[in-house]
């Protein structure tokens, strides 16, 4: 695969150069020039308005594939302690737009031995079908039994999208599926949508460090997958429609995987649930200092919510690290996310700008969090949060 400049069509306007992410191209006589370290990502492809730089593909390289031939949306359920994760759900909601977009199905797939009596109910969260894959030995996660399955179902079901949560059971298992069927992957996406024209997914992720989002697409090749972290998304409400059910049985033993399960030990001691909060009051370095965020801690107590951070807070010992909300923390989609002067950087965004109320204090009128937030105010959190704390005290809050 090479990039090639047409010196005959390029008119040196420099779109090309603003566009490279890596500083890899340069005029040198009004024409665009490769640098040595183009890493071929294609960004000034899409930013030459005269067509004069192209990407091409050795075509033997490229296995060519006839799209048409894959249908329907999937998206893969993990669970533990026979509890499927409820990122499967929430993916579900996506993935029920995603469907509809296309005009196709959508399906949830499960592998375990303890779910026959909750399909019912597991299909009234508004998929069409339920594969469930039943063997004993799927109690428990074994990566490569995991990849062996999906494999299998997806070159025998062809679907054209498969969703993921971004745990750590999916960010093991998706890669190595992605791998064996030569499909693309795009990880810990943000944002997920359907090209009408193409039919192609958008694919929204942070890059470089999280400064800038990128929305990847996979035009050549199926199943387009993606992992998508906890909080992005809204699960769906239940509703009167069932999905009709699929069980396959297969008759694993245990020699059959590489790896053996000797026992399972539960390393998390925290308390924390961040994920799962209805309301969180977050702190970030505007709050000034450890003893400050007493405050804060004191706001969160006031409103009965859970108290987060940015991750500046956890590197500065100010918090726990299992209270970091962001790229690098968890996602959060609470009823009601407080802000205390966090500036808004894009790595803290994503993690908390699906809330349903956003409020933002900093007293700096320009600070990034204000484009997200649905309330803001501009002030001293050290003198708007008493205020705030004593207005709460005289009023009786509904907390839930």
């Amino acid at each position: 695969m090479s990039i090639i400049i047409d010196d005959e069509l390029c008119t040196g306007c420099g779109n090309c150069v603003d566009s490279c992410p890596f500083g890899a191209i340069e005029l040198k006589n009004e024409k665009a020039k490769l640098l040595p370290n183009c890493n071929l990502c294609g960004a000034c492809v899409e930013a030459c308005p005269v067509e004069a730089i192209s990407l091409e593909r050795d075509e033997d390289t490229v296995e060519k594939i006839d799209l048409s031939q894959f249908k329907g949306v999937w998206v893969i359920a993990e669970h533990y302690k026979k509890r499927i994760h409820s990122v499967a759900f929430q993916l579900l909601g996506k993935g029920r737009e995603l469907a509809d977009a296309l005009g196709v199905n959508l399906t949830f797939i499960i592998l375990g031995n303890s779910f026959d009596e909750k399909l019912e109910d597991f299909s009234q969260y508004g998929m069409d079908e339920i594969i469930y894959v039943r063997s004993p030995i799927l109690k428990d996660y074994y990566s490569d039994l995991y990849v062996k399955v999906i494999s299998e179902l997806i070159i025998e079901n062809k679907p054209e999208i498969i969703l993921i949560g971004a745990t750590p059971t999916g960010r093991d298992f998706a890669p190595r599926v992605a791998k064996r069927l030569n499909a693309g992957l795009t990880a810990d996406c943000t944002g997920l949508n359907i090209n009408l024209e193409t039919k192609n997914l958008l694919q929204t992720r942070p890059t470089f460090g999280g400064n800038i989002m990128a929305t990847i697409r996979t035009p050549s090749s199926r199943p387009q997958m993606a992992t998508v972290r906890p909080g992005i998304f809204k699960a769906p409400k239940k509703g009167e429609k069932k999905a009709s059910i699929r069980k396959i049985d297969y008759s694993f033993e245990e020699k059959d995987s590489v790896s053996k399960i000797v026992k399972v030990i539960n390393t998390s001691r925290t308390t924390v649930n961040l994920e799962d909060a209805k309301i969180i009051v977050a702190g970030g370095r505007g709050v000034g200092s450890k003893d400050n965020f007493k405050l804060i801690e004191e706001l969160a107590n006031v409103l009965g919510a859970e108290l987060g951070g940015s991750r500046i807070t956890v590197e500065l010992n100010w918090l726990e690290p299992d209270r970091q909300i962001g790229q690098t923390g968890v996602t959060v989609s609470p009823k009601l996310y407080i802000a205390c002067g966090i500036s808004g950087a894009i790595q803290h965004i994503v993690g908390m700008e699906n809330s349903n109320v956003i409020v933002a204090i900093n007293k700096d009128p320009d600070a990034p969090i204000f484009n997200v937030a649905h309330y803001g105010i501009v002030g001293d959190l050290n003198e708007v949060i008493p205020i705030l704390i004593k207005e709460f005290n005289n009023t009786n809050i509904n907390k839930e």
